[in-house]
């Protein structure tokens, strides 16, 4: 043989042996430096206990819709096909027990709360149409069910407030293309060439100017991917607020900056000549400027990462646990990600965090921009939290959790891999010091940090939910907002209101509130908000009596009321404000946990808005509250169609109530505004568009809790650096040599698919 064959042949012995190695290391066969760690070598431990905050199972799910079928004594249609004059279940969530029970089940050896869940039923086929909230249990096979709906609201919830389901979206599409559009075929050909498929509407929010309202504005879309950025100029004003479907109507029309009392009178128009057209280019089905598909192929990947030792937290049932953290997580169908019982070392920190609520507040020329007010927990943050991908959305290796919803159906449906949690290196140091005076050492931590995510797509906007935990005992809760923009049509005065990103596509301006309940637990249940700042005070230099010196001086004061605890949006508020513990650290400083907001949001809607209450938990960056457990939610799903008399206005929680050495609670609103721009298109990137909010040890510990962590790294001058013995981290070139045994890709973010 020549060398040529020789080398050939080496070349292809060379990868077969490679591929052999792959084979083996993706079917799990891999040096023993990768197997993972047992959770016995972790310090925390589960507990079943966490599963007295559990969400309901597809079988608890199944045995309240079937006991409410035998026992509410009327006749129940399934809400996926229920008209709006039906008696039908909306949705089926756990019910949890209230604070004490579950503190004396966890801390005091009492008896474990009994399983019980809530059950939200439309009863519209009745003279007097509500919407009646019941506690079924006990779990998991229901006996009883109590109406609950007066002693939580205070009063019955009138029909007109319910959620729309996706039945009555279908009816008003359907709607619209029979019996709206077949009125103005010569309009809507000539203008739009439209055909019976190509339009698709978007809804606004909130449905009028008035309680009992329900007319709400549809704006028209080319039905292309990405149809958000492709508005073709047509409103309808659809009036939906009659429980008879053949009743509806249209109460207006908008095209191009003038309004029509219908589609009638446009086609009327437009034949007379008396309408100005704008050409609109139908877009191609792949939405062209707004398609999603990448304009380059794949080339190298993308780099990954993983735990050479396998995962160092461990996921059961509905519990977490690390070797520094645990906690209890868990989805509601409405607002999405929420966290109970979280511990440091063991410690209870936090009682609940929650999402409440998250709305847009849009600008436009348009009626339907001009009008909307998303407030996303009516339309359901948790039902809408959908599959993940596999190395975009999550790290590929990461655990992967399904989440479970009965919602407008009466079959519960599986959200697949909803649900990640990892380890992240952030890529930098936690702390760190390099010293060249004196002494000469290196000590550092890497900042690795534990994450709980779930990505909520509501229509156009995704909303990426972490919580994140730090070795210092610090926590954040993060939400990225991208996704589409919503867009208007582009005509007159419209760059007052955004910026032009498409032949005739306005980004409109728009502010993001998202509002988080925090029941911190530090040192015990009761606390008391204390502020700490800085203020400078001219004094005379003691050395030098003639010259002053301007020096920074610590401020304290005590909160003691719930108004001192109200912070307005744009207020000046104490930097440093904590919940305060009745125990003291070795420095006889008292244990506190401090609240940090990183926001960056637009303006409120001012208070002069006869909507504006339904929404007033924005009005405040900041409010602590006594925690009173008739106040567990500073919104409602109600609000929503019924702003102007809120089912719960969080502004009356705010009542001069004292705070001292009480049970209490943090709501804190953080968000961003937004100017869509060009380079929104096609989608808006997370990159400078996430806020959080950071619970921080403040003298909680005598010293910084991550100097235990086992990732800590220090050595002087006079050792070896490179030595596995002195740094740990030189041992990761032989450690840490060997490929992750990655799972293969799957994706089942396609089924079960509702209609909104």
């Amino acid at each position: 043989m020549n060398l040529k064959t020789v080398l050939i042949l080496l070349v292809l012995a060379l990868a077969t042996i490679f591929a052999l190695v792959c084979v083996l290391l993706t079917r799990g066969v891999k040096p023993a430096s990768c197997e993972p760690q047992s959770l016995s070598s972790q310090e925390g431990k589960h507990s079943d206990q966490s599963l007295v905050f559990a969400d309901l199972t597809p079988e608890e799910m199944v045995q309240v819709v079937r006991y409410l079928q035998r026992s509410l004594g009327v006749p129940l249609v399934d809400a996926y096909n229920a008209n709006p004059s039906d008696n039908c279940i909306y949705y089926v969530d756990v019910q949890l027990p209230t604070k004490a029970e579950v503190l004396g089940f966890l801390d005091r050896g009492g008896r474990r709360p009994p399983r019980q869940a809530l059950a939200v039923v439309y009863f519209g086929n009745q003279p007097d149409p509500n919407v009646t909230e019941y506690v079924v249990g006990p779990l998991p096979k229901p006996t009883t069910h109590q109406d609950i709906t007066v002693q939580k609201y205070g009063g019955k919830l009138p029909y007109h407030r319910r959620p729309v389901l996706g039945k009555e979206y279908e009816q008003i599409e359907i709607f619209l293309q029979r019996e709206t559009f077949s009125t103005a075929p010569t309009f809507l050909n000539q203008a739009f060439d439209y055909n019976g498929t190509n339009f698709v509407s978007l809804t606004s929010a909130p449905r009028g100017f008035q309680s009992g309202d329900r007319t709400t504005w549809f704006a028209l879309f080319h039905n292309v991917s990405g149809y958000f950025l492709h508005p073709v100029g047509l409103e309808v004003l659809v009036d939906h607020s009659s429980l008879n479907v053949s009743q509806w109507r249209v109460r207006q029309v908008f095209y191009n900056g003038q309004y029509y009392g219908d589609l009638v009178q446009l086609e009327s128009e437009f034949q007379q000549g008396r309408v100005k057209g704008v050409p609109v280019t139908r877009a191609p089905p792949d939405g062209g400027f707004s398609s999603m598909q990448p304009r380059a192929p794949p080339r190298a990947p993308f780099p990954l990462q993983y735990e050479p030792h396998g995962p160092r937290y461990s996921v059961r049932n509905n519990q977490i646990v690390s070797r520094a953290w645990s906690f209890a997580f868990g989805v509601n169908v409405n607002t999405g990600m929420r966290l109970f019982d979280i511990r440091f070392k063991g410690e209870r920190i936090v009682y609940e965090i929650s999402v409440q609520d998250a709305i847009s507040v849009y600008g436009s020329n348009c009626p339907g921009g001009m009008s909307t007010r998303y407030m996303d927990g009516s339309f359901g943050i948790g039902r809408f939290t959908y599959p993940l991908v596999r190395g975009v959305d999550c790290p590929y290796s990461a655990t992967y959790v399904d989440t479970h919803y009965l919602v407008e159906t009466e079959t519960p449906e599986t959200h697949k891999n909803s649900i990640c949690i990892f380890e992240q290196n952030s890529g930098s140091p936690l702390r760190r010091h390099y010293s060249n005076l004196q002494s000469l050492y290196y000590g550092g931590l890497t900042n690795s940090a534990l994450v709980l995510r779930s990505i909520a797509t509501l229509g156009n906007y995704d909303y990426v939910w972490d919580f994140i935990f730090y070795q210092n005992g610090a926590i954040e809760a993060k939400v990225q907002a991208t996704g589409y923009m919503t867009t208007s049509f582009l005509y007159g005065d419209g760059l007052d209101y955004g910026n032009r990103v498409g032949d005739h596509t306005l980004g409109t301006v728009h502010t993001h509130s998202i509002n988080y309940k925090v029941d911190l637990d530090v040192g015990g249940v009761n606390n008391t908000v204390v502020a700490h700042d800085m203020a400078f005070e001219s004094v005379q230099a003691p050395w030098s009596p003639e010259h002053q010196i301007q020096r920074p001086r610590l401020t304290k004061a005590v909160l003691d009321t719930e108004d001192k605890a109200a912070f307005r949006l744009h207020s000046n508020m104490p930097r440093y404000i904590y919940f305060a513990a009745n125990s003291k650290n070795k420095w006889g400083h008292r244990r506190g946990y401090r609240i940090q907001i990183v926001s960056f949001t637009g303006e409120h809607l001012p208070e002069t808005s006869l909507m504006e209450r339904a929404i007033s938990w924005g009005r405040y960056k900041l409010a602590v509250t006594k925690r009173k457990e008739e106040e567990p939610t500073s919104s409602s799903i109600y609000n929503q169609n019924d702003p102007w008399m809120p089912t719960v206005a969080f502004a009356d929680f705010i009542n001069k109530e004292t705070i001292v050495n009480e049970d209490l609670v943090a709501w804190i609103t953080t968000g961003f505004l937004h100017i869509p721009h060009a380079e929104d298109i096609p989608n808006t990137v997370t990159v400078g568009n996430g806020v959080s909010i950071f619970l921080r040890p403040y003298n909680y510990y005598d010293i910084d809790p991550s100097i235990y962590s086992p990732d800590g790294v220090f050595f002087t001058s006079e050792q070896d650096s490179s030595v596995c013995e002195v740094n740990h981290v030189a041992c990761l070139s032989k450690s840490a040599s060997c490929l992750p045994a990655l799972p293969p890709f799957t994706y089942d973010g396609f089924q079960n698919l509702t209609r909104l």
